[in-house]
């Protein structure tokens, strides 16, 4: 029990009065004279002792009467914290992920959350709620009930961790107002364990409330991939990859669209992972759509590819030496490689290449250089394998602006041995694992290289790299003729240098993931204030973009945040289209155990944490009761005075 007015507690002082009056009162016995002594003195102890009976009474009934109403002065309260002058703050955590499209006992899980936070929280009561994609800070349920009944799923995620730092953020952080002031975290989610830890780090500020939604059906099916597993002159083999959660289906239809036209319809059985192969027509732009049918989960029933007729990359290639085996890799299904000689090289056509290779120059012009270094500027990738014998000065010339240079020519056989396998050359899909052991090319000499803050990609076995990279330009250290090197006849040169190509101009995938970072090339030119926009159907937004001379590049993460198929215009012209799909993280529906969690309270009911809450800032004043005791009180002793005699 707590007080309002602790000070008036002082006036339980006055008790001590009615102590006094009653115990040192002095009163004198007045005698009488009667016949029948021993009768009289019967009579005075009988009567005696109903007197000092009756005053220990009185003085009993007036000290609680007295103490009822001092009591009832300092008004007393009862709570379950210290929540008297306590300024209140709620800070609330709605998770409106794809997984809460799953259906709960009462509905789907976002909807009946929804629901019941307008019915569990006051009108009028301050609070800050926030979503994966919008914050609604310091307001009321009144005031954001229609948006949080329009409330859409978003394709972002967030972790418990990340939650829980976001929510610190709203908190008001003043010295005098923190340390009084009760606040609340409520995070309301399924908790999937994909997003989520049991480990949980709490603000020992706040209290942390988790209220873990529950669906009644882990059941669902999921299009997971899609990529081109084959090609041909005239055909092209599509795989779709399924993946499922809970019990397996013997007979799952899938079907194929191509701009909403049914084009192909398969079934596959499925229990935990299928796939199935469509086959499509070489040399067509298709605008695809991958459909199945699930109760469960809605966002993953559809999957969005396009195939377009792909932008070659344009290589060129500037020899003192043979270019055979460039011909080779730059095959014209995918680039249109050029191939000349520093004499006979067209400075104008520069600026539409998209990779330069300069194969085994004995010396760099200078009006090349001044030609490379534009662009390069512009975003053009430049390749520079050097011969046996250069003009080292043009060549560190041209690779001044990237603190590099090339020194002393080394006459000493070395085996190349180290491959930097995080490096985007060779990260996605060169190597199934890391090879320590392999036929490991060689040179012949190799010249000692300079640089500073560039990054090995091929190294030899003394650490000395044989292949650089600084910004768009990759530098070989020795030269690449047979006389010189077996590289040629290395593996590794094809996935060296047709990786190279491909990061010069990034062809447009067959899909995007939305959130992820992603960027690719549209082969267009822009004038100035030109722009790129993206469209489908009623979307229609402006992409991050960077303009050069023979691309433009385009930057996306979490907008577009619809999947979909969207075309890329230049004013009304569709130049290409691109899609996107949805990150499928969420459609295994697999969650996070709580069992032995510490440190925050645990329910799958959201009416059930405000209901405590509310419990746990609750005074319960009792100056009322007091007031009705003292009251009883005076009745008490009115009626001792009256009828005890």
């Amino acid at each position: 029990m707590q007080f309002k007015h602790p000070e008036i507690l002082y006036a339980l002082l006055l008790l001590l009065i009615p102590i006094i009056v009653h115990l040192f009162q002095l009163r004198k016995f007045k005698k009488t004279a009667f016949t029948n002594v021993a009768f009289l003195k019967e009579a005075t102890l009988k009567t005696r002792k109903s007197s000092k009976i009756k005053k220990w009474l009185v003085l009993c009934t007036r000290l609680l009467l007295l103490a009822a109403i001092v009591f009832a002065f300092a008004q007393p309260f009862t709570t379950k914290t210290n929540v008297l002058n306590a300024k209140k703050e709620t800070v609330i955590y709605l998770d409106n992920s794809f997984s809460m499209q799953a259906k709960g006992s009462n509905g789907g899980l976002l909807k009946r959350a929804v629901q019941d936070l307008i019915n569990s929280i006051p009108e009028n009561e301050n609070i800050t709620l926030f979503t994966n994609n919008s914050v609604f800070n310091n307001t009321t349920i009144k005031s954001i009930k229609n948006e949080l009944l329009q409330l859409n799923y978003s394709p972002n995620t967030l972790s418990v961790q990340a939650v829980l730092l976001k929510s610190n953020t709203f908190y008001n952080h003043s010295t005098n107002i923190s340390t009084n002031t009760l606040k609340n975290t409520v995070l309301i989610s399924d908790f999937q364990i994909n997003n989520n830890s049991t480990s949980i780090t709490t603000d020992t500020l706040s209290n942390l409330h988790l209220v873990k939604l529950k669906p009644v059906n882990i059941n669902n099916i999921a299009l997971d991939s899609a990529y081109i597993s084959n090609t041909s002159p005239t055909d092209i083999e599509l795989t779709v990859q399924l993946k499922q959660s809970g019990n397996g289906i013997d007979n799952v239809p899938v079907s194929l669209f191509n701009n909403n036209r049914l084009i192909a319809k398969t079934s596959v059985e499925i229990s935990n992972k299928a796939s199935t192969v469509f086959s499509l027509p070489a040399n067509k732009i298709i605008n695809g759509k991958i459909t199945i049918n699930d109760a469960h989960l809605q966002f993953d029933n559809s999957l969005f590819f396009n195939i377009s007729n792909s932008s070659r990359i344009n290589v060129l290639s500037i020899n003192e030496s043979d270019d055979s085996f460039l011909k080779r890799i730059y095959n014209a299904a995918e680039f249109n490689y050029t191939s000349t000689s520093t004499n006979q090289l067209n400075y104008n056509g520069l600026d539409n290449q998209h990779l330069i290779i300069l194969n085994e120059l004995s010396t760099i012009p200078n009006a090349l250089i001044s030609a490379l270094k534009a662009f390069e500027n512009n975003g053009g990738f430049l390749v520079v394998i050097p011969s046996k014998d250069i003009a080292k000065s043009s060549y560190n010339t041209l690779l001044v602006n990237y603190a590099t240079s090339f020194n002393d020519l080394i006459t000493t056989k070395k085996r190349i041995t180290t491959i930097n396998y995080s490096h985007p050359l060779y990260s996605n899909g060169v190597f199934e694992k890391q090879v320590r052991n392999f036929q490991y090319p060689k040179v012949n000499s190799f010249y000692n290289v300079v640089s500073n803050g560039a990054s090995k990609v091929l190294s030899f076995e003394d650490d000395k790299a044989f292949l650089y990279q600084n910004q768009n330009t990759f530098i070989f250290t020795s030269a690449l003729s047979s006389a010189n090197s077996n590289f040629k006849n290395s593996p590794l040169i094809v996935p060296t240098l047709y990786n190279i190509a491909k990061l010069s101009f990034k062809i447009p995938q067959l899909y995007y993931t939305i959130g992820e970072e992603n960027s690719f090339d549209v082969d267009t030119q822009l004038q100035q204030d030109d722009i790129l926009s993206m469209e489908n159907n009623d979307v229609n937004m402006i992409p991050k973009q960077q303009n050069f001379n023979n691309k433009v590049v385009i930057y996306t993460s979490n907008n577009p945040s619809i999947a979909g198929t969207y075309a890329i215009k230049k004013k009304a012209e569709t130049i290409t289209n691109i899609s996107y799909n949805y990150n499928r993280n969420e459609s295994d529906l697999v969650y996070t155990n709580f069992s032995n969690i510490t440190g925050a309270s645990l329910s799958d009911s959201i009416s059930e944490i405000f209901y405590t809450i509310k419990s746990d800032t609750k005074i319960n004043a009792l100056w009322k009761w007091f007031v009705i005791f003292a009251l009883a009180l005076l009745l008490i002793e009115m009626l001792i005075l009256k009828y005890f005699k």
